[in-house]
């Protein structure tokens, strides 16, 4: 599997010499989540995709899964659609306005 992949995070971290597998990035080094916390705002994919150079930037990314397996670890990144945090954005606002009017959301459910 060519290593060809390069993953630059929010802060400037870059995950470098990564395979892919479908839509799981490969890495022979260690990876864990606390690589990826805060640093998914802004992250840049830099890779060959049959033959071609291939960059792309994504914003609000979320880490869906780390597996270690003998290969290596692999990992896969999603975007988070816009619906999705514009509902994350709501709930937060309406639990903000509830706690400053001191009614409890919890009570009655």
């Amino acid at each position: 599997m060519e290593k060809s992949w390069k993953i630059t995070l929010s802060d400037g971290t870059k995950l470098e010499n990564l395979g892919l597998n479908g839509n799981n990035f490969i890495s022979e080094a260690e990876i864990t989540e606390d690589d990826f916390k805060g640093k998914l705002s802004k992250v840049i994919f830099e890779g060959k995709v049959e033959g071609k150079n291939f960059n792309q930037e994504c914003n609000n990314m979320e880490l869906v899964q780390i597996a270690h397996y003998e290969d290596g670890y692999y990992f896969v990144l999603r975007e988070i659609p816009q619906e999705e945090l514009d509902k994350l954005k709501m709930q937060s606002d309406i639990e903000y306005l509830a706690m400053m009017s001191d009614i409890d959301m919890e009570e009655g459910m």
